[in-house]
C-alpha cells in the first residue's frame, strides 16, 4: 500500500498506548493495522512498555500480601539485605516463637520513633522476652537501637525479599513525583489538542 493510498487517521490513534498503555495499543492496533501496519505494531510496542509501570505495581501490590512493605535505606545489613532492597515482614508472626538468627522489624526502642531491620543475635530475658539484635554489618549492637527489644517495640519478622527495586520508591517521593504527574498530564493533553487540530482541517479541507 503506498503512503498516497493510505487513509489519513487521527494522531489520537497514535497516542492511545501512551494514554492507555497495553489497552491502548490494542485499540490503535486493530484501528489502523489494515493503513498502517508498521506503526500498529510500534503502537503494540509503546503499549507494552507503558504497561510496565502498571504490571510493577500490581506485582508488587500481590507481593505486598504477604506482609507490610520496608525499604532498605541503609547498608547496617549487608550482604544479606542491600541498600533500596524492598522487604516484607509478617506482623502476624508470634513475638515468642523468635530465635536467634530471625531478621525482624522493630521500633527503635529508645525512641519509638525509627523503624529498624535487623538480626537477633542473643536472648536478653525470657519473662518478660527480650533480644538484643545487630546489623550484620555493624561491628556491635548499639544500646537503645539494638536492644532491647520487647513485644511493645516488636513489628515482624522478614518473609520476603526484591532485590533492588526500592530505588523505584525513592523516585516516586516529593518532590518528583509531582514532576511526573505534570509530565504525565502534558502527555495526556497533547494528543487530545493535536485531536482537536486534526478534525478542524478535516472540516476545513472537507
Amino acid at each position: 500500500m503506498t503512503l498516497e493510498n493510505r487513509k489519513k487517521r487521527s494522531p489520537l490513534w497514535y497516542e492511545l498506548p501512551i494514554l492507555f498503555s497495553i489497552l491502548g495499543g490494542l485499540i490503535s492496533y486493530f484501528a489502523i493495522r489494515k493503513d498502517d501496519p508498521i506503526k500498529a505494531k510500534r503502537c503494540i510496542i509503546v503499549g507494552i512498555v507503558f504497561s510496565l509501570p502498571i504490571l510493577f505495581s500490581i506485582g508488587m501490590f500481590l507481593f505486598s500480601l504477604g506482609g507490610a512493605f520496608y525499604v532498605v535505606s541503609s547498608g547496617s545489613m549487608m550482604p544479606e539485605l542491600e541498600v533500596y532492597d524492598v522487604v516484607t515482614a509478617d506482623k502476624n508472626f508470634p513475638f515468642e516463637n523468635l530465635s536467634v538468627g530471625d531478621i525482624i522489624v522493630f521500633d527503635r526502642p529508645s525512641d519509638h520513633n525509627r523503624i529498624i531491620l535487623h538480626r537477633i543475635v542473643e536472648v536478653l530475658n525470657d519473662n518478660p522476652l527480650t533480644f538484643k539484635t545487630k546489623g550484620d554489618a555493624n561491628p556491635a549492637s548499639i544500646p537503645g537501637t539494638d536492644f532491647p527489644i520487647t513485644e511493645s517495640e516488636y513489628v515482624g519478622k522478614i518473609n520476603n525479599i526484591i532485590p533492588d527495586v526500592g530505588g523505584i520508591t525513592q523516585i516516586l517521593r516529593p518532590p518528583t513525583n509531582l514532576i511526573i504527574y505534570l509530565i504525565e498530564f502534558v502527555v495526556f493533553l497533547i494528543p487530545i489538542i493535536l485531536h482537536i487540530k486534526f478534525r478542524r482541517e478535516n472540516r476545513v479541507s472537507n
